[in-house]
């Protein structure tokens, strides 16, 4: 069986490098072809594009880009067509990949798509697509399976599978202080929007070690701007920096999930360019950015955005989560008891083998 897999971002090149593991493990003859980063290169799929080539964040960059994304789509298509496929799984990455599924689709190759695009939140308009070019739809949160169901999609809730990789096998970093750590994203311009704001932040607090979990790709951006600070930069390692933490200041995204499986009590923090925030203000349909706030229904952990993330407003709610963390602690008990799941990359690989 050959199967082709696309992920254009971080998080996804984690969970497809875990599914095809998985994968590989009930059927070493399948092939493995696709769009990714190292983890899914490492697992053994054969990269063909890396994701650093292909994430583009906010309107304005992705009309700046829009050159750079027809060609990589050209790309993919050729590609597909060389390969010939059995099946596809596209993971996220809802931009680039539901034009992929159209394609796929009129090929005749099954589709799968992983981790739902986010509709529920807003361009409800890619449920029609979703309804019309996936075959198999597997989302992550439970909530979705009602959303998709009202909307007469049918999809399937395996767990999450962040919750298969926060174990208690994560290290934690030695450290002559406690530790804030900051997590400034995993693209350039979410990086140099937050993180000069986080480290105005090391002045007001030190008595603790202020520890920045970066990417590989981040890792010299990152370097560059904290220079007149005295910060560690850990790449790769953000597990053990979270899990070595007493708090952290975290970018919107998966990471605020992790953060929160890992006990940690966090603050969200968040600046984009002007143009993206008012059309994003205009177009998103929920109350809150960040997924444990999203998944609970209910402000669990304080959101700093645009304006609001500030150097005063960062200090006051540190100091209120240093003094007080038990009842943002009970709310990840209650988080982790809806999300609670084991083996799901396992379930996900046999799901799709079947």
């Amino acid at each position: 069986m050959k199967i082709y897999i696309i992920s254009g971002e971080k998080s996804g090149d984690l969970h497809g490098s875990n599914l095809a593991t998985e994968m590989y493990k009930k059927d070493n003859t399948i092939k493995l072809r696709g769009f990714g980063g190292n983890k899914m290169k490492e697992s053994g799929i054969e990269v063909v594009k890396h994701i650093n080539q292909l994430s583009f964040m906010g309107f304005t960059e992705v009309i700046k880009n829009s050159f750079v994304i027809k060609k990589n789509l050209d790309f993919c298509k050729d590609d597909i067509i060389s390969f010939n496929p059995d099946k596809i799984i596209l993971i996220d990455f809802p931009g680039f990949n539901l034009r992929i599924a159209k394609f796929a689709k009129q090929r005749g190759i099954k589709v799968y798509y992983y981790i739902s695009p986010k509709v529920w939140a807003w361009k409800k308009n890619r449920v029609e697509q979703i309804r019309n070019y996936i075959d198999e739809l597997i989302v992550i949160f439970p909530f979705e399976v009602d959303f998709f169901y009202k909307n007469n999609i049918r999809s399937h809730y395996f767990g999450n599978p962040l919750t298969d990789l926060l174990d208690d096998k994560i290290k934690t970093l030695s450290s002559d202080k406690k530790i804030i750590s900051i997590l400034p994203g995993s693209r350039k311009q979410e990086v140099k929007k937050n993180l000069p704001v986080m480290l105005k932040l090391t002045k007001e607090f030190p008595d603790y070690n202020f520890v920045i979990a970066s990417t590989d790709a981040m890792f010299t951006i990152c370097k560059e701007i904290s220079i007149r600070y005295d910060v560690l930069i850990e790449k790769e390692n953000t597990y053990s920096v979270l899990k070595s933490s007493e708090l952290a200041l975290v970018t919107s995204g998966t990471a605020t999930l992790e953060t929160a499986l890992l006990n940690i009590p966090q603050i969200v923090c968040y600046k984009t360019d002007k143009l993206t925030y008012l059309l994003a203000k205009l177009f998103v349909k929920i109350k809150w950015i960040s997924l444990v706030n999203i998944i609970m229904n209910k402000e669990v952990v304080k959101e700093l955005i645009q304006d609001k993330m500030n150097t005063e407003s960062l200090k006051s709610e540190i100091n209120l989560l240093l003094s007080d963390s038990e009842k943002i602690k009970k709310d990840y008990k209650k988080l982790k008891e809806i999300l609670k799941s084991d083996k799901v990359s396992e379930k996900i690989a046999k799901f799709i083998l079947t």
